[in-house]
């Protein structure tokens, strides 16, 4: 199971956090140097939603940022469906 973006490709990508001793020298100090690095992940805020695409309900794995920038459709609620019948 993937963790990537349908929409946007956006996935988890690497990188280093790095540990540091000392104070900056624009404080006074003699500078911060580097005792350690660590590997570690940044993960894409990955999510399943349900989409309206070509007249069909689907999930699909989306990231927050799809979401909110309004890339997705999503279907109408069973709720809203019901009065449009109704009306009919």
């Amino acid at each position: 199971m993937s963790c990537e973006c349908e929409f946007c490709g956006k996935k988890t990508t690497f990188g280093r956090q790095y540990t540091r001793k000392g104070l900056a020298k624009k404080k006074g100090g003699n500078g911060r140097k580097i005792t350690g690095k660590s590997n570690r992940t940044f993960k894409a805020n990955i999510q399943k939603v349900r989409t309206f695409e070509n007249g069909t309900v689907k999930w699909v794995k989306v990231c927050a940022k799809c979401i909110r920038s309004g890339k997705i459709t999503k279907p109408p609620k069973m709720k809203q469906v019901l009065e449009s019948l109704k009306k009919d």
